[in-house]
């Protein structure tokens, strides 16, 4: 066969090309595979204990057989797939959910209750055992403007409470505090609050930090705010015997001018690199930024066209680089407008039709969420627990079949890539079908066994890595 190019010519011309190709892979090295939580629960730090995220478990398993003591009446409420064909009937809805029970989740699943009778008892399930997981203590929003004296002591008394809760193992999985804004203006108290509450928190467990905690800046404009924040890790990892790199942040999107700068560009690639590495977050601050487009309050929701500009900007820019996206919250909470113990039977209707609405507001704020991409978002009441779960496993196990296909597809041309010797260059598409489930299955919508249907092994999907199940494929077929 006859070529026009020398291979010292080709070698010096891919040999160039190879180390542009790795620096984009470095900057875009795809999703990460760790566990990402679902959402986030903001909750003002005077009101922190030990105990708040079983405290909130227990308020939202309530709440949800207050107001849906069956899955049908959740069905209805939020109109799931074939809820007109439910029962209305009680009776009925007792015979329907024994049969459900007896049956096989095989042969469950050609039932067209199917969907709405898993939901539902999932919802249940998770509620019990790990209804938070992921708590922010919030001295800004949630806190807000007191005297510095006031602060001082609530700082000191929220870390000895995130102490107790690691000894008690009351934690929510994931956690971390959210400071003021590094504006001009509170820029002191934010960096005061920070070092109150660490050594604090350091001083009452020995030097330790609870599984997975994050320091969330607000209101970042400007990479400087970064910088800063990095500098001032760096300092109280020293102070307080903590290894390099082990403090990490969130940064928050609810200004105009972090997704458009002054020159016209999108910021939010610098602020990211601002951070050394050390932010793995970047939550929508939902009703800062439609302030911040001159949204009047009446009409600043998670559904206005702005919020979607934003998101999408925020994908445009951040996406593939590992950085965890989160949408912002749903301001009306399912809470009815009567309270006592003897209320008349008008009042316990008004009071299911206003939880209900609240609750197909925020089901389909989070179903939105999770179309566009966006697999976490914020929570601030207990009630809303339910419909982040309602809205999460709807989502997941309405899309298991097709994601399942998907993947097996993808799994098999892997596999005769790999048999054949060729470089199987596109593991970074592999590993966002993978996180699928591994999102499915942190979050307690399916099971290990489910994920089996892909072609993939139990011993794969633990390696949570689509790159290292190729190389595991590899060294086999070698």
């Amino acid at each position: 066969m006859k070529l026009s190019l020398q291979d010292s010519d080709k070698a010096a011309l891919l040999d160039q090309l190879g180390v542009a190709n790795i620096k984009f892979q470095q900057t875009y090295p795809g999703d990460r595979p760790d566990r990402q939580p679902v959402h986030t629960v903001y909750g003002g730090a005077n009101l922190f204990k030990a105990d708040t995220c079983v405290r909130m478990g227990e308020i939202a398993l309530n709440n949800l057989l207050t107001y849906a003591p069956n899955f049908v009446e959740l069905a209805r409420a939020l109109q799931f797939k074939n809820h007109e064909q439910l029962p209305t009937l009680e009776a009925d809805v007792a015979a329907l959910t024994a049969k459900l029970d007896a049956l096989s989740p095989e042969d469950r699943k050609q039932e067209p209750a199917w969907l709405a009778y898993s939901v539902y008892n999932k919802i249940v399930a998770k509620l019990k055992r790990e209804a938070v997981e992921d708590f922010r203590v919030d001295f800004e929003d949630g806190f807000g403007n007191r005297p510095d004296a006031e602060e001082d002591e609530t700082a000191v008394r929220a870390a000895k409470e995130v102490a107790k809760g690691m000894q008690q193992g009351t934690l929510s999985p994931f956690i971390g505090i959210r400071i003021k804004p590094f504006t001009e203006d509170l820029k002191q108290r934010g960096v005061r609050t920070l070092d109150i509450f660490l050594t604090t928190l350091l001083a009452e467990t020995g030097g330790k930090l609870p599984d997975n905690f994050v320091v969330m800046l607000p209101k970042v404009t400007i990479p400087e705010q970064m910088t800063t924040m990095v500098r001032l890790f760096e300092l109280l990892e020293k102070a307080n015997g903590l290894a390099p790199g082990t403090l990490k942040m969130e940064t928050m999107v609810e200004a105009t001018q972090i997704i458009m700068d002054e020159e016209g560009r999108n910021p939010l690639m610098r602020i990211i690199r601002a951070s050394e590495g050390r932010c793995i977050a970047a939550h929508f601050g939902t009703y800062d930024y439609t302030a911040s487009c001159g949204i009047t309050a009446k009409y600043q929701t998670m559904a206005h066209p702005v919020c979607d500009f934003a998101h999408h900007m925020t994908k445009v820019a951040l996406g593939g680089t590992g950085i965890f996206l989160s949408d912002g919250a749903t301001n009306v909470m399912p809470i009815g407008p009567h309270r006592g113990e003897n209320l008349t039977f008008a009042q316990l209707r008004e009071n299911r039709e206003s939880v209900h609405n609240a609750w197909r507001q925020a089901y389909h704020h989070t179903t939105h969420s999770l179309i566009n991409g966006f697999y976490q978002g914020w929570d601030l009441n207990p009630a809303q627990l339910p419909m982040r779960y309602a809205a999460t496993y709807n989502f997941f196990l309405s899309s298991y079949d097709d994601a399942v296909f998907r993947l097996k597809t993808f799994v098999e041309r892997a596999a005769i890539s790999t048999l054949t010797g060729d470089i199987f260059d596109d593991a970074a598409t592999g590993q966002g079908l993978l996180n699928f489930f591994l999102k499915a299955l942190n979050c307690g919508a399916i099971t290990e066994e489910e994920i089996l249907a892909t072609g993939l092994t139990l011993e794969e999907v633990q390696t949570r890595s689509f790159y290292r199940i190729l190389q595991g494929r590899r060294a086999k077929a070698a």
